[in-house]
């Protein structure tokens, strides 16, 4: 299993002779070797093999010393306001959709470098539970409504273009006689 392996190539031929890599998949690398460090310098000595969504969750929060989305305390003046008229003493942290976004590219390279999607600790119900909670904290927090964006379905979009239909030829008919003039 390669996910045993975290040390990256460090052969120069191999780095040139790869074909240039999209920014998903350079971004992808780089998380998955920010994580690979952040294991290797974990205490105790672990593997990756013996990672688990405990140990997703100690990355996350300490990826938040590093954030620069301003999160709102409970008990401060500004909290649910998008836009606060001074600034406050909050912490900064990692916003929402990064830390989604990047449990999106380590769970696809978890599972490149061999790994077992069923035993994939970035797709862990605890990993999922607390980007909820960051999501709705945030949310909260700055005001700001994660409301998910719903795909109208095939039937809905046939049904509402036959009420434009439906609505055009009503609109037609009533300006059939706008134009006669009555003497």
């Amino acid at each position: 299993m390669d996910v045993a392996n975290v040390n990256p190539s460090n052969n120069v031929v191999d780095i040139l002779s790869a074909p240039r890599l999209s920014r998903y998949e350079s971004q992808k690398r780089r998380d998955w070797n920010t994580f690979c460090q952040y294991i290797r310098n974990h205490h105790p000595l672990m593997s990756l093999l013996q990672c688990s969504s405990i140990h997703v969750l100690e990355f996350l929060r300490y990826l938040d010393q590093f954030g620069k989305t301003k999160v709102h305390n409970l008990n401060c003046l500004f909290f649910g306001m998008l836009n606060p008229p001074a600034p406050c003493a909050c912490p900064l942290r990692q916003a929402w959709g990064s830390l989604d976004a990047l449990i999106g590219r380590l769970r696809a390279a978890y599972e490149e470098h061999g790994g077992n999607s069923e035993m994939n600790p970035f797709g862990a119900k605890a990993v999922k539970l607390f980007l909820r909670d960051v999501r709705n904290f945030q949310s909260k927090s700055r005001g700001i409504s994660y409301d998910k964006k719903r795909k109208k379905s095939r039937r809905n979009q046939k049904n509402i273009m036959a009420m434009k239909e439906v609505d055009h030829q009503i609109h037609d008919d009533k300006n059939v006689g706008a134009n006669i003039v009555i003497e």
